[in-house]
């Protein structure tokens, strides 16, 4: 008969993903919060714990039968909880006693029942005094001490537990370091980074990690460095044909030189990756390296493992495609075996390719095209590398449909390429970021807004000028916990292929050679941002974000409250990039339990300047050639932690 012990109901748990399926993901130190629907018949007072190892933590009561724990995870790696709840038979004494009591009823019956579950404590013989102190009150006829707040605390904890039941199950979470959930990315190629037209090298590289850390960035991250092949190599801007002298894509990986366990030799040595690696640490930054499983048709791999590739049936190898596309530089591993059952060797050998390069202290990897492949691969292949290094970050670069996009998440990806790109409206905006912030997907998909890419320029910078880079940067560190550019971004490099959403002579087939104080730039833009971003907590956890009106349907305003350290800030952005706004605004006062006639404390974010906003109703100009965007920290009665 245990079904008759289970009495109390335990249901609708958060965070979890697909009926526990699925990992939930937490951040190590950050809190974590857990949700349930817990009751039970009769009106009796129910008690509830989280149970994440050996420790319980008190559920509180929310109402309407939902409770809450707050709780957090110390160390990356795998995790597991539980819930429990049971029928507090000292809690509904202690109610029933009080409303018996404040009406004058005799308490004779209830003061015996009292002494009966003073007896039945769990606590110890460290408890032994102080219950004996109760029962002789009880047993006095004293009912004050048992109605005691304290005493309500010491039974919480010790008191007597009936029908405890559980959830019946563990729900699993992946706990990461925090730089899986806050970062700044910055993308560059190295072989850009040589002087005049000198194919750069790791040691050019080094030379300009200074800049990437005055910018304030923490992931430095590379485009793939392995040897390039040279059949069927790509010209400039995509030509089918390389002209003499053509660099190639660095997604057309392998030559006799190596594979993917590999460095172009004109970038340098392993060893002097490895002192690059060594010389961005010391600045804080983390390099991250482009995992692209493509082959080109000169991949040593090829030769030494020919069932690793997909064939034709004339026996020929096939060429990547999305018809009527053809991308003859790059041939299709085999990820699965004619008879369906998965091609182990393969599999093994990406696992070592990760584990390969995380000897070599990168731990930060950006998957390119991971939705072309199987997820089995991918929940396998991560699995199996977290088993070895808990804190490996996986981006993953899937621009493709939203299911495909969380599954990736589910599977285990730590951080996703999003639609931000492409949503430049008020509404889109509201409505994205609203889905990625209260939807389901806030329980294991982290948006990293990547403001531009190699191979996306997105249409609005291409027509907004430095306006819309800088609004674009504001929102994008601002909005999500990560974000990132690719090198370029921050001179307001926009000029497009006609008719495209692409670079004119893309960085993918060419070296680049930039001027970094160009005139128009806008670095002091990202220092701003990054800095805000290091000096405020309310940043960091995407999910406080909060949209409030502003009366102009050309300016998004919102905020980021983080009340446990008392860090709030609002942000206004002009999405207009060409024409000024004048509109009005309301100071959120309610957040505060401020009247509408109240005020508040106020520091201007940019210029440092403080003053008081009185009321509720206010007023403010921005100018797209000016600065489209205005940032508030908000003081409340109290003061800021």
């Amino acid at each position: 008969m245990s079904l008759a012990e289970r009495r109390i109901a335990i249901e609708g748990v958060t965070p979890e993903v697909q009926g526990g399926r699925f990992a939930a993901k937490a951040v190590a130190g950050w809190p974590f919060e857990v949700a349930a629907d817990i009751f039970a018949d009769g009106h009796e007072v129910i008690g509830a714990a989280v149970v994440a190892g050996k420790r319980e933590h008190r559920m509180t009561h929310l109402g309407n039968d939902r409770w809450q724990a707050v709780l957090r995870l110390a160390e990356p790696g795998p995790a597991r909880f539980g819930i429990i709840a049971w029928r507090d038979l000292w809690g509904t004494w202690a109610r029933d006693a009080r409303k018996k009591r404040d009406a004058g009823q005799d308490l004779r019956v209830e003061l015996v029942e009292a002494v009966q579950l003073l007896s039945r404590a769990q606590g110890g013989r460290r408890y032994d005094r102080a219950l004996a102190r109760l029962a002789k009150a009880a047993e006095a006829g004293d009912a004050g001490p048992l109605l005691d707040p304290e005493t309500d605390a010491l039974m919480a904890e010790i008191g007597p537990r009936a029908n405890l039941s559980d959830l019946g199950r563990e729900v699993p979470v992946w706990v990461d370091r925090e730089r899986a959930a806050f970062s700044a990315w910055y993308e560059l190629f190295p072989r850009s980074m040589g002087p005049g037209d000198r194919h750069g090298t790791f040691r050019d590289v080094i030379g300009h990690l200074d800049y990437v850390a005055d910018l304030g960035f923490d992931v430095l991250y590379f485009p793939p460095i392995h040897p390039i092949g040279t059949t069927n190599r790509k010209g400039r801007n995509n030509a089918l044909r390389a002209e003499p002298g053509d660099v190639g894509s660095p997604y057309a990986i392998g030559s006799p030189e190596g594979g993917m366990d590999a460095v172009h030799p004109d970038l340098g040595t392993i060893e002097d990756f490895d002192a690059l690696v060594a010389a961005a640490a010391q600045r804080g930054i983390e390099v991250a390296l482009d995992i692209a499983l493509n082959a080109s048709p000169d991949h040593p791999w090829i030769a030494e493992h020919p069932d690793w590739f997909e064939r034709r049936p004339d026996g020929t190898i096939k060429y990547a495609e999305n018809p009527p596309k053809k991308y003859e530089d790059i041939v299709n591993f085999r990820y699965y075996r004619e008879d369906g059952t998965p091609n182990a060797p393969f599999w093994e050998a990406v696992r070592d390719l990760f584990l390969f390069w995380a000897g070599h202290g990168v731990l930060c990897f950006r998957v390119d095209n991971p939705h072309t492949k199987p997820f089995p691969f991918w929940e396998w292949v991560i699995a199996e590398v977290r088993a070895q290094h808990p804190g490996t970050i996986f981006l993953s670069e899937a621009f493709t449909r939203p299911k495909v996009m969380k599954r990736l998440a589910k599977v285990g990806f730590n951080q996703s390429y999003t639609y931000y790109t492409w949503r430049n409206t008020k509404d889109e905006l509201t409505e994205y970021l609203t889905e990625l912030t209260t939807g389901g997907c806030r329980d294991f998909m982290r948006p990293n807004f990547f403001v531009n890419t190699p191979d996306i320029n997105p249409v609005f910078l291409q027509y907004a000028g430095r306006p819309g880079f800088r609004t674009r940067l504001l929102m994008a560190a601002t909005l999500s916990g990560n974000y990132g550019m690719y090198s370029g971004f921050e001179l307001c490099e926009s000029a497009p292929l006609p008719g495209r959403e692409e670079y004119l002579d893309s960085e993918k087939y060419q070296l680049r050679r930039r001027d970094w104080d160009a005139p128009g730039h806008i670095k002091d833009d990202i220092r701003l941002v990054n800095r805000l971003r290091a000096a405020n907590p309310a940043l960091r956890d995407f999910l406080n974000l909060r949209f409030f009106e502003a009366h102009d349907p050309r300016v998004l305003y919102y905020g980021r409250f983080d009340a446990e350290t008392r860090n709030y800030l609002l942000f206004h952005v002009l999405l207009d990039p060409f024409e000024p706004a004048e509109f009005g605004f309301e100071v959120p006062l309610w957040e505060f339990d401020l009247p509408d006639d109240g005020s508040i404390e106020v520091e201007d974010a940019i210029h440092g300047n403080r003053f008081t906003w009185h009321g509720k109703n206010h007023s403010l100009g921005l100018d797209p050639q000016d600065r489209p965007y205005a940032i508030w920290k908000l003081v409340p009665p109290g003061g800021a932690a």
